[in-house]
């Protein structure tokens, strides 16, 4: 998001842009650094594109949960298209070469791209926090038109976000162009702090804080669903005449551990299951989580069932852990700088500018990375789609 509150390459108003003679790089370093740069794109480009096309080619990923997932890789596709590319060339040549028109374009998508991007994380936790603590019912509203919805939702919050620079950006580019040194710099320039901590508040800081406590009520949902599901699988094993209560903690509880917390499944198909079993006068029984832990949680009881539980409490910390840790790591440090740039408090480097704008451009390679790697489904959905190129 270099073009928030700075020029093209994340240096603030004022500093040196990276055409600036005060920042000339050796060539053989700006070789180093335009490959590094091109890899990273590239890589973000393929996993990105792996994802969109593992669930546009596999039925079972068809679900509405998935359809986040998707535009999320979507969104950050297009930042490995639109968005990395020219700043990788302006970083390498130190100058900005395509005109304005083409300046102002790449700062409009830079923005709107990576915004969208967080905002996206932002849907996906609330559809997870939903799906846990609301399961039986948010099962029915957890549609296609649900999903579409919240997609659209994030694109306009994006655009209301990216935009407002547009408006004095066309004014202050035309006096800019006189300039000698205009055709040569891809520049944001504007004193609005008003617009710094909107910007920064409505792309990050208030998202963060979203995503954070909704992570956190996740990780206690989890903790207590993981807690009651042995006892609540013990009581539906031995009568499907047990009360409807029972029957309804019996599905949020086996929602979430089927879930497996990062996976995107439907739970609405599992509940199917389940009221098939009922109506048909059986016992209700859950898929294990393996043959030999279910013999064990049947035999040996409440102290076996509760290391299980445990284990699982353990992995979904870990899954929170690293999606929370990621976004954190990736977008924190940019936004703290652009906060205290627009603020007028610091003046950093053209340089470390460069390395925290890429660092936030780097959480678009790992979302895919981090949102799929849980899931079976889509492990085995990138294997087929390997094995299709293999054999091509």
């Amino acid at each position: 998001m270099e073009g928030l509150l700075s020029n093209g390459s994340g240096a603030p108003n004022g500093t040196a842009a990276p055409s600036d003679p005060l920042r000339p790089r050796p060539a053989p370093e700006r070789t180093a650094v335009a490959l590094l740069l091109a890899a990273l794109t590239l890589l973000t480009a393929l996993a990105n594109a792996g994802v969109i096309a593992a669930i546009c080619t596999t039925r079972k990923l068809h679900l509405p949960a998935n359809y986040l997932i998707c535009s999320l890789a979507v969104t950050d596709l297009l930042v490995a298209v639109l968005v990395m590319p020219l700043s990788a060339l302006y970083i390498g040549t130190e100058t900005w070469a395509l005109g304005r028109a083409a300046c102002e374009a790449w700062l409009s998508a830079d923005m709107t791209c990576c915004t969208c991007s967080i905002l996206h994380l932002c849907a996906i936790a609330l559809d997870r926090y939903w799906a846990i603590t609301d399961a039986v019912d948010y099962a029915r509203k957890r549609t296609p038109r649900r999903a579409a919805a919240m997609v659209t939702a994030v694109w306009a919050l994006s655009v209301l976000i990216s935009v407002p620079p547009l408006f004095w950006r066309r004014s202050s580019g035309a006096a800019a162009g006189a300039g000698p040194s205009s055709s040569s710099r891809c520049v944001i320039e504007h004193d609005h702090v008003g617009y710094t901590v909107y910007s920064t508040l409505g792309a990050f800081y208030v998202p963060m804080a979203l995503i954070l406590v909704l992570y956190c009520r996740i990780y206690g949902a989890a903790k207590t669903l993981y807690q009651k599901r042995g006892s609540s699988r013990h009581l539906s094993g031995r009568s499907a005449g047990g009360s409807q209560s029972s029957l309804g903690r019996c599905r949020v509880a086996h929602t979430f551990c089927a879930a497996q917390l990062a996976s995107a499944s439907d739970p609405a198909l599992e509940f199917e299951r389940l009221d098939a079993a009922a109506a048909a006068g059986g016992a209700v029984r859950f898929p294990p989580f393996g043959a030999e832990a279910e013999a064990e949680a049947e035999a040996e009881g409440a102290s076996e069932r509760s290391q299980i539980c445990s284990s699982r409490e353990r992995k979904a910390a870990r899954i929170l852990g690293l999606i929370l840790g990621a976004f954190v790591l990736c977008w924190l440090p940019f936004f703290v700088k652009e906060l205290l740039v627009g603020l007028r408090a610091v003046r950093p480097s053209p340089r470390l500018s460069d390395l925290l704008t890429w660092l936030g451009y780097v959480n678009s390679l790992v979302n895919p990375l981090l949102y799929t790697s849980f899931n079976d489904d889509f492990k085995q959905a990138f294997r087929r789609l390997v094995r299709c190129r293999e054999h091509a």
